[in-house]
Formats: C-alpha cells, sequence, structure tokens
C-alpha cells in the first residue's frame, strides 16, 4: 500500500461528456464517508468552466478549447498535493480529467499509466458520434489527436504509448461499429477476455510488470466505474454487458497500489442520479477502502 497519506481532490468536470450527472461523483463518495475511511485530507475542490454544447469547429471534439485550458489547473492542484508528499485521489468528472492529471506527472518525469476502464476510449474525433472527449483520453493522452489536446504545454505526448497499459476494455463491439481506430502496437492492451483467460492476478502482474520498469519513474491508475460488471455498476452512462466482479476490481488495484510505484489514482464515470438505491456507490465506496489498505 502507498506509505504516503492520501488527499483528495475534487475534479467534478464534465467537459468531456454530453450528458450530465458524473459531476456529483465527488460529493456523493464523501457522503458515504470515503475520506474518513481512508483517513485522507480533503485537498479543495476545482471550479469547472461550463459547456458549451456544439463541439469545438476545429477538432470536432465538445469543449476541447476549455479542457486545454482546466487540464493545467487540475495538474496544478495535483502538484501541490505532491509537494505536499502526498498521494493525490482525483474523485471527477469524466475520463477527460486523466489530462491534467498526466500532464502534472509529465511536467516531474516520465511515468506510465494503469488504465482500467470498460471502454478502450481511442477514438478519433470524426468516428465519435457526439464529439465526447470522454470516448477518446487514452488516445489523447498517449498522443493521438488534435494537437490543442495532445501537446498541451508543449509537452506531449502526456504519456507515451508504451508506458501505458489498457487493462479490462470490453467494448470492442462499439469500436468495429462505430469506426474507432485500433489500439498502437506499444501501447500494451489486457483486455477483458485476455483477463479472463489469465485470470486476474496474473493479468494484473502482468500490467504492473510493464509499469514497473526501470526508466518509468512511476505510474498513475486512471478508474472508470464502467469497468466494473453492469449488472453490479448500471450508474454510468454508457452501458456494455459484462465487467469486472467487486473482487475482480479490488484484487488488481491492490496488486498496483502493493508495488510501491504508484503515484496516484483518480476515479470517473460513476454517476449518482443513475444510483436509484445507492448500491453501486455503496460498493465502489468499499471497494476503494478495501484497496487503499484502511
Amino acid at each position: 500500500m502507498p506509505t504516503l497519506p492520501y488527499a483528495i481532490l475534487k475534479a467534478p468536470s464534465t467537459l468531456g461528456l454530453a450528458t450530465d450527472g458524473v459531476e456529483r461523483l465527488p460529493d456523493r463518495l464523501l457522503d458515504l464517508g470515503l475520506a474518513q475511511r481512508i483517513h485522507a485530507r480533503r485537498a479543495g475542490r476545482l471550479a469547472v468552466p461550463p459547456r458549451n454544447p456544439v463541439p469545438d469547429a476545429d477538432t470536432g471534439i465538445l469543449n476541447a478549447k476549455a479542457i486545454a485550458a482546466w487540464s493545467p489547473r487540475l495538474a496544478d492542484a495535483m502538484e501541490a498535493v505532491l509537494d505536499a508528499r502526498e498521494f493525490p485521489i482525483v474523485l471527477g468528472g469524466d475520463c477527460t480529467i486523466v489530462l491534467g492529471s498526466m500532464l502534472a506527472l509529465r511536467r516531474r518525469g516520465r511515468y506510465g499509466l494503469l488504465f482500467i476502464d470498460g471502454n478502450a476510449d481511442f477514438f478519433q474525433p470524426e468516428a465519435e458520434p457526439n464529439g465526447e472527449g470522454a470516448s477518446m483520453d487514452l488516445a489523447l493522452v498517449t498522443g493521438y489527436g488534435p494537437s490543442l489536446l495532445t501537446d498541451i504545454e508543449g509537452r506531449g505526448p502526456l504519456v507515451r504509448p508504451e508506458d501505458a497499459v489498457a487493462f479490462a476494455y470490453r467494448d470492442h463491439k462499439d469500436q468495429e461499429e462505430y469506426g474507432s481506430q485500433p489500439l498502437p502496437k506499444e501501447l500494451k492492451a489486457i483486455d477483458l477476455p485476455a483477463v479472463r483467460a489469465m485470470g486476474i492476478e496474473a493479468a494484473a502482474r502482468k500490467a504492473i510488470d510493464h509499469l514497473t520498469r526501470e526508466e518509468l519513474d512511476g505510474f498513475f491508475i486512471h478508474l472508470d466505474a464502467d469497468c466494473l460488471d453492469d449488472a453490479l455498476m448500471p450508474a454510468v452512462d454508457f452501458r456494455v454487458p459484462g465487467g469486472l466482479s467487486w473482487d475482480e476490481l479490488r484484487t488488481a488495484l491492490r496488486i498496483a497500489l502493493a508495488s510501491g510505484k504508484a503515484v496516484g489514482l483518480e476515479i470517473t464515470i460513476y454517476n449518482p442520479r443513475l444510483d436509484g438505491d445507492g448500491e453501486a456507490g455503496r460498493g465502489l465506496a468499499d471497494v476503494l477502502v478495501g484497496a487503499l489498505g484502511c
């Protein structure tokens, strides 16, 4: 488990989506006692600029300029936590917050990315039907897409493709239907069928072995709630059958955190508006508490 104390940053951005609801994620998890249960300091909430419902004319991406301007502010806030020798836990928001998180680390060195997500999120703008950056974030953070978002502060790619692992995604049919660009060969892909074939422990260790190579200064964990089995986590905007169990996700996170090389974690896409009985949120909070070792 991380030896540094935890600090929670609220980053309730919906700039990468055409829908609302995920901005409630931080407050719901905090209402469920997350900060107290992991003994975390509350490090503040980032204000998010208003959304524009019309995709950016130059890039075809919703709120592209706002994401490009806001991501450095998230990076600044995360760096303040890192400078305080704390382990940042960033509560989103949609998946485009990964740009700010990885920008903070790119400023400091060469870091990897464990991308635990039900979707590969590697769409190109012309193939994403709604222009949602939250379907493109792994592509953008690894340098695939318009320079406005791939080369923030002239530091692109924010993570090298060979330093990222796409873990447990299962949206193969949607990628094919809408024409998503393929993941580059150098980006390590361990999709859900591969996780099932190897078993969760072996699959997680394979991912972490890749992210603890000597040339990396550490790695960051991106966790999208839609990696979970749809029957357990229906409170997401884009649902795909199947997914990880609570125990599988807890195991993967524990293995990642036990490496000693994880430097932060972000949680995205859980939508409290879609969680009528609150069960999905309680399960997510319990998994985080179990994995973070408190």
